[in-house]
């Protein structure tokens, strides 16, 4: 366990009854806060913090050389690319295969803090201001990059990645000096010498077993690797609005960006965006999430009705695109 201090009893006993079929319904009152493709966010009551549960593991070791490369990851992201981090920690619990489960910790932010809270509270001249203050943000991971020989760091920069230090919803003036803090350091991506340090497979442990070698055929290479360019990564913030169900702002996003890659573009050399592409990426993407949460759904539904055997993911129920 490292950074935040966590009651550990009070984890053991939320893993030892939490049903994932219904995670908000045990004897620990808790709240989901989010979703990811292989892990849910909690805030169990009366607690500042967020829980991270991550039940993707097979060993210790596994758990040992991911925590290594998830302490690195935040510490290069917070002291050598200079993006603010909340306080974080994590602790490992007994699961109930054997195996333990890791929680990632972190202090909780203000909901309405969170990028995609905020977006609605905002008019379309802070939302703009916020995904510049983003780029802003991303630009120095890229800066950090082309300064090194052997280091290369990824970053999912979607809006609900990033809160706003200080926001009040109430009152959804963005200040001159918008700080913004990231959130989502779960999948630590970094290369050295061209090696990925994490171990990409993890990305398939919850996924079905009759669709992951589909996965890892047709997508896992392309999706970690978008995450070290930086037009990729500009491309996907921008299509996430039409998730936000934010897409007439879209085509001053595209220019927004453009702007800030022209004036970049003696340093970094990103080619530009296009509304076309951003289109043509979110039905991409879109198809992938569907035909993914589908097939989860039918593993579960496998496991527990007809194998009798236990499911130890919280899938989201639907999710308007």
């Amino acid at each position: 366990m490292a950074g935040l201090m966590v009651d550990l009893q009070l984890l053991r006993h939320f893993e030892a009854q939490l049903d994932p079929l219904h995670p908000e319904a045990g004897t620990v009152p808790v709240q989901v806060l989010g979703y990811g493709e292989i892990s849910t966010v909690f805030a169990i009551d009366g607690q500042e913090l967020a829980y991270k549960r991550m039940p993707i593991f097979q060993s210790s070791a596994e758990i040992d050389a991911y925590e290594a490369i998830y302490d690195r990851y935040n510490q290069l992201l917070q002291e050598d690319v200079g993006i603010a981090l909340p306080r974080y920690g994590r602790a490992r619990v007994p699961g109930r295969q054997g195996v333990d489960v890791l929680y990632l910790v972190q202090q909780r932010l203000p909901a309405g803090s969170i990028g995609n809270q905020a977006l609605h509270w905002l008019d379309a001249q802070g939302a703009l201001r916020l995904v510049e203050a983003v780029l802003g943000e991303l630009a120095k991971v890229w800066e950090f990059n082309r300064g090194q020989d052997q280091m290369q760091l990824g970053i999912d920069g979607q809006i609900s990645n990033w809160a706003l230090a200080d926001f009040d919803p109430s009152a959804p003036h963005l200040p001159d000096d918008l700080r913004l803090v990231y959130v989502d350091t779960s999948t630590p991506l970094f290369r050295i010498d061209g090696q990925e340090q994490l171990d990409a497979e993890l990305f398939l442990r919850s996924a079905p077993s009759f669709l992951a070698w589909l996965l890892r055929w047709l997508f896992l290479k392309d999706v970690v690797g978008r995450y070290y360019d930086f037009h990729a990564v500009i491309v996907d913030l921008i299509a996430n609005f039409y998730k936000e169900q934010q897409a007439e702002l879209i085509p001053d996003l595209v220019q927004l960006a453009n702007d800030f890659l022209s004036r970049q573009v003696g340093e970094l050399d990103i080619a530009p965006i296009t509304r076309k592409e951003v289109e043509a990426y979110y039905r991409q993407d879109a198809f992938i999430w569907r035909l993914y949460q589908g097939a989860r759904r039918l593993d579960r539904w496998l496991h527990t009705r007809l194998l009798h055997k236990p499911y130890p993911y919280i899938l989201p129920g639907p999710v308007q695109r």
